[in-house]
């Protein structure tokens, strides 16, 4: 299969790493340098989720998955896709070393490094900031070490007042987002091609004493592209070994080649 057929396959899968795509964006062309990492204790393994989503393409036809990330913040990751009858789509595996994404029913895989997840070669699918898409489920909505730039007060359709913030991240890419009670409404910016892309925050649930974002949708433009719902978030717990472990049967066909 080439990467141009197997391309629609990978768009839909890739949009359940880009939750937060365009929280951070591409890196100013720098997606293979890997984070400084501080001389700090590694911390145990602490958070599970399990959520499900839905992908809608613009033919009007949706795609659900189930979806498990088990997760040392900051520091390794492991996803994994299944569909219907508990199929196993995708796995993806992200390590400091490293990282690699295996799609078992089509026998194929991508590897690659740094905190930047995608194919440098197919500009159609984003690059995504693991961390940033990790840190949703840790109940952390805005991109960490942004500078606002002004606040004001909104009022929004039930009579009631948020607070509108405008704010640049370092590359000084502009944001919107809307804050009502210390909760994240809204977060608006543009993706790489100028257009407008949003992640709206229809639900709050607390998972283990912490307020995290449940059910997300995300649009772009005006169209809805993927509806996200958490399950269930646990932390403190310990994974077995073989979850820091990805197997690829030389069989498999690396994509990109």
């Amino acid at each position: 299969m080439t990467l141009a057929r197997f391309g629609a396959f990978l768009r839909g899968l890739f949009l359940l790493l880009c939750l937060a795509f365009f929280l951070v964006g591409c890196t100013g062309g720098k997606p293979a340098t890997s984070p400084v990492v501080q001389n700090v204790e590694t911390p145990a393994d602490s958070l599970k989720a399990i959520f499900s989503l839905t992908i809608y393409s613009p033919d009007g036809k949706s795609q659900d998955l189930d979806a498990v990330l088990f997760s040392v913040p900051g520091k390794r990751y492991r996803m994994e896709l299944t569909g219907s009858l508990g199929i196993g789509v995708a796995s993806l595996l992200w390590l400091p070393e490293g990282w690699q994404m295996v799609f078992p029913t089509e026998k194929m895989y991508v590897k690659g490094a740094g905190y930047m997840v995608g194919l440098l070669n197919d500009p159609s699918l984003p690059l995504v900031h693991i961390h940033q898409v990790a840190g949703l489920f840790e109940g952390r909505v805005i991109p960490e070490g942004l500078e606002e730039i002004s606040v004001r007060d909104s009022v929004i359709s039930d009579s009631s007042v948020v607070k509108i913030h405008e704010a640049r991240d370092v590359l000084t890419r502009h944001y919107t987002y809307a804050e009502k009670d210390g909760e994240i409404l809204w977060l608006e910016t543009l993706g790489r091609d100028g257009k407008t892309e949003t992640l709206n925050i229809e639900e709050y649930k607390e998972f283990t004493g912490i307020k995290t974002p449940s059910k997300i949708s995300f649009v772009r433009e005006s169209e809805r592209f993927l509806e996200l719902r958490v399950k269930r978030v646990s932390r403190g717990k310990s994974f077995g070994s073989g979850t820091w472990r990805l197997n690829i049967p030389r069989t498999y066909q690396r994509i990109g080649e």
